[in-house]
């Protein structure tokens, strides 16, 4: 990554900033506050890494308006709302020169497309891609190398396929959807049924529809419908290495993090979020906003708001002093067999007592 800013360069990108100390230094690199160096921009993005401040040796430190506290010298502050979304920005920038837009829109001599096909004039298609029977690619969409659009697929406006992307046969995207390397779109469910004494693959002719303003991660896989649609919903983004298996609904704006397993014909409704691993089972409706904490396993519908976690999940806080409560075990056992000891001296003693009364009797 090679980029070179100004201070002045820099502050320039941003709303409202506020300038504290100055640095002649050229930013050329990002790093963290605890390994960035002279020339590099940091930030602090989480109050878990204030104390860091004081020590970083970054010419410029993106802070939040609110940071108590003086640059060193030759060393400038900006502060702003919001230091995240700021060096958001910078990187967007950055992203830019890295990636600079297509002068051209152009179709490689080695891409295969139907002659049916749709390809409108200012798509560009790489290398080795084949584009099958009647699929209708729209305005300014990009797709790289390797890529697959089976038959009758219909992809929107400015949308961004990496290399390797395979979207089978009647899928339908939206616009402006970011599928990263490896994803597929539109593999069959996994339904079978036993007849016999053996499985009996069961058909699965529906298929994938993506709303617009959707992103999804690396070697993710979202299966067809085995009839009607799997439904990813306007907003979702969803990670690395995530299955989504046939007839799901995935409202608005959800997150699903990476290695997210999701059985067929689950529902999320809107702004659900789930952490790395969780495992969902099939025809299970988690309510709007709801919160899956990782390695959850979700086995019981979800009333909207619910935030969880565990396997079996439990509400988030009954987990967590579950969770604390268990590592307390053995020493709880030592006590319980204390006490029991003791109960037991003391029953003896007191078995002698009445003996030796008996006895005077």
């Amino acid at each position: 990554m090679q980029i070179r800013y100004s201070l002045t360069e820099l502050v320039s990108l941003f709303e409202g900033a506020s300038v504290a100390g100055h640095t002649d230094s050229p930013v050329t690199g990002i790093a963290t506050l605890k390994t960035a160096q002279a020339g590099d921009l940091s930030f602090l993005g989480n109050k878990k890494y204030k104390s860091d401040v004081l020590n970083c040796s970054a010419s410029v430190i993106l802070l939040p308006n609110d940071y108590v506290g003086e640059p060193k010298e030759n060393q400038a502050f900006i502060r702003v709302s919001n230091s995240s979304l700021a060096l958001a920005e910078v990187c967007r920038n950055v992203q830019k020169t890295l990636w600079p837009a297509l002068s051209q829109p152009s179709i490689h001599a080695t891409a295969v497309i139907h002659p049916t096909a749709v390809v409108h004039p200012t798509c560009t298609i790489g290398a080795f891609t084949v584009i099958e029977e009647g699929a209708v690619i729209s305005a300014n969409t990009v797709i790289a190398t390797s890529v697959h659009i089976g038959r009758h697929v219909q992809i929107g406006e400015h949308c961004s396929f990496m290399p390797k992307v395979t979207i089978m046969d009647y899928c339908v995207l939206g616009n402006r959807i970011i599928i990263q390397p490896g994803v597929v779109i539109g593999a069959d469910g996994f339904g079978y049924e036993m007849v016999n004494g053996a499985y009996l693959k069961l058909p699965q002719v529906g298929n994938v529809i993506i709303e617009d303003d959707v992103e999804i991660g690396a070697n993710s896989t979202i299966d067809r419908a085995r009839f009607g649609s799997t439904r990813i919903g306007k907003g979702t983004k969803i990670d690395n290495l995530v299955q989504i298996a046939h007839n799901c609904t995935v409202g608005a704006h959800c997150i699903v993090v990476a290695q997210v397993g999701v059985s067929g014909s689950t529902t999320l409704e809107d702004y659900v979020v789930l952490g790395g691993q969780a495992g969902l089972a099939g025809h299970l409706t988690i309510g709007k906003g709801s919160q899956v904490g990782a390695q959850s396993g979700i086995n019981c519908d979800l009333a909207p708001k619910s935030y969880v976690r565990g396997t079996p999940a439990y509400p988030f806080v009954q987990a967590q002093k579950v969770e604390i409560l268990s590592r307390r075990l053995p020493e709880l056992f030592k006590r319980v067999s204390s006490i029991e000891d003791s109960l037991k001296h003391t029953h003896n003693e007191s078995s002698t007592i009445i003996k030796d009364q008996d006895v005077s009797l």
